[in-house]
């Protein structure tokens, strides 16, 4: 069992930024790939990013390419998502997840452990 837990979110004016964290505990997940979710309201969850067990692979969604970026601390089983230039649109429930396999993961259906996720919200 892994146990996740995600912080950073808050409050921000468009083009702020925010770095979240997901800190895992239970056991390792240097071994796994991760990934960052989203979900507003009334709308689908989206895999916003990913990266695989060793950072050589890293996934970034078309929303928020050149925005966002993720990276990780095996040595502190941990994951983080830079959100830089944010806007109102990238207002959501963000959410870490651990993978079903080390190599990177794209979509919900290959993630095992979620967080319950850390409020982000972007004024204009």
């Amino acid at each position: 069992q892994v146990q996740l837990v995600e912080s950073g979110g808050g409050l921000v004016q468009a083009g702020g930024s925010l770095r979240l964290s997901c800190v895992a505990s239970g056991r390792s997940i240097s071994s796994s790939a991760m990934g960052w979710f989203r979900q507003a309201p009334g709308k689908e969850r989206e895999n916003v990013a990913a990266i695989s067990w060793n950072s050589g692979s890293t996934y970034t969604a078309d929303s928020v390419k050149g925005r966002f970026a993720i990276s990780r601390d095996n040595a502190k089983n941990t994951v983080y998502l830079q959100m830089n230039s944010l806007k109102p649109e990238d207002t959501a429930v963000y959410y870490c997840a651990v993978g079903r396999a080390g190599v990177i993961q794209i979509g919900g259906s290959s993630y095992d452990y979620w967080g319950p996720g850390t409020q982000v919200t972007v004024s204009s």
